[in-house]
């Protein structure tokens, strides 16, 4: 996703989830409480690779339209 992401000049911060315990919890965040992840946990997936755009206003779990995130 990085690559896709950075191929297509697309500014983004990566975060790892297992680098530390606060980047886990922000992405605990989302799934726990976030209704896009309502299928994704019933298909027991993880939920990621994640991409989410300005502090959640939109959560993409595959590779989204280039124009929804320019």
């Amino acid at each position: 996703m990085k690559e896709f992401l950075s191929q297509n000049n697309i500014k983004f911060a990566f975060l790892d989830i297992s680098e530390s315990l606060f980047n886990l919890k922000m992405y605990l965040k989302y799934r726990d409480f976030r209704p896009e992840f309502d299928e994704i946990k019933k298909a027991g997936r993880i939920g990621i690779p994640l991409i989410v755009v300005n502090d959640g206003e939109k959560l993409f779990f595959d590779r989204p339209d280039l124009d929804e995130l320019r």
